[in-house]
Parts: C-alpha cells; sequence; structure tokens
C-alpha cells in the first residue's frame, strides 16, 4: 500500500469516529448546536462532571448495548475511548 493510500485510509477511518462521536453526543445532548469544540476540532462536552462510579457504571452499559448488538464497533470503541479518557487514573 503507498503512502498516501495508507494516509487517506486513516484520514477516512478518523472521519468515521468523529462522525459517529458527534452523532453519539447529539443524541446524549451534550455537544453544542455545531457539534464540535471550535478550538480542537473535537467533540465538546458541556455536560456537567460525572464522578467515577457514573463514568465506569456507563462503560458497563456501553459493553452491554455493543453485546447486544445496539451498537456497531466502530461507534463502540469511539465512545469507549472517550469515557476511558474521562477517568481519573492518576
Amino acid at each position: 500500500m503507498s503512502s498516501s493510500a495508507g494516509r487517506a485510509k486513516r484520514d477516512r477511518e478518523k472521519a468515521k469516529q468523529e462522525k459517529a462521536a458527534v452523532k453519539r453526543e447529539r443524541r446524549l445532548g451534550t455537544t453544542d448546536p455545531a457539534g464540535l469544540d471550535d478550538s480542537s476540532g473535537t467533540v465538546a462536552s458541556t455536560g456537567p462532571r460525572r464522578t467515577q462510579n457514573e463514568i465506569l457504571e456507563e462503560l458497563q452499559i456501553l459493553h452491554k448495548r455493543f453485546e447486544d448488538g445496539g451498537l456497531d464497533f466502530d461507534e463502540f470503541e469511539v465512545v469507549k475511548n472517550e469515557l476511558i479518557g474521562q477517568l481519573d487514573v492518576g
């Protein structure tokens, strides 16, 4: 695979993940009207800060929804990574 083909594939995958994240955030009602934070191009979360237990519970629900076929793998991965990023592991 050439370098430009690999780059194009990565760009498509990134766009697909961003679209899934925006869709999820819109469904949850936690983004600005445009769906993106202007400063970084990432999904902006405007909801209240959640406790670690709430985030872990949401991860558990997410896994159940994925296992039951309610989410495709790409959307599952995007949401899972967002939730894991919110955990205070330090």
